[in-house]
């Protein structure tokens, strides 16, 4: 049996600037991607904590050490500049690497600087 697991996750950052004449995807910070284990073009699933909207799309680098999240595309209709939102990427994997499996989770703070690093959630098991 395959499981899809949470790879990583980009938690609490701060939509920087949405851009609806853009073809599409997030443009997000090289250095949160780097750590997150994101690669360009990768699905993601972003999680709008400011006013509820789910989505998906695809990572875009923007550049290291900028603390751009740009939400772009018609998803720029479900998030705007301001917004806090938990971007997400998922994996595909077999029953026993599922079972130890351990997601990167990146915290950051208000400029999407990174403040922490884990590799697991509060209450998992």
């Amino acid at each position: 049996m395959q499981r899809i697991m949470l790879k990583s996750k980009i938690h609490k950052a701060r939509v920087t600037d949405a851009d609806l004449d853009y073809e599409g995807s997030v443009a997000i910070d090289e250095s949160l991607l780097e750590t997150a284990g994101i690669l360009p073009y990768e699905k993601v699933e972003i999680y709008n904590i400011t006013n509820g909207n789910r989505f998906q799309t695809y990572a875009i680098v923007a550049p290291r050490g900028s603390g751009e999240i740009c939400i772009n595309g018609a998803a720029a209709h479900l998030a705007t500049k301001g917004d806090t939102v938990i971007i997400a990427s998922y994996a595909q994997m077999a029953e026993d690497e599922a079972r130890s499996h351990n997601p990167v989770l990146v915290y950051v703070d208000e400029n999407n600087s990174i403040k922490d690093v884990k590799q697991s959630v509060a209450g998992g098991v």
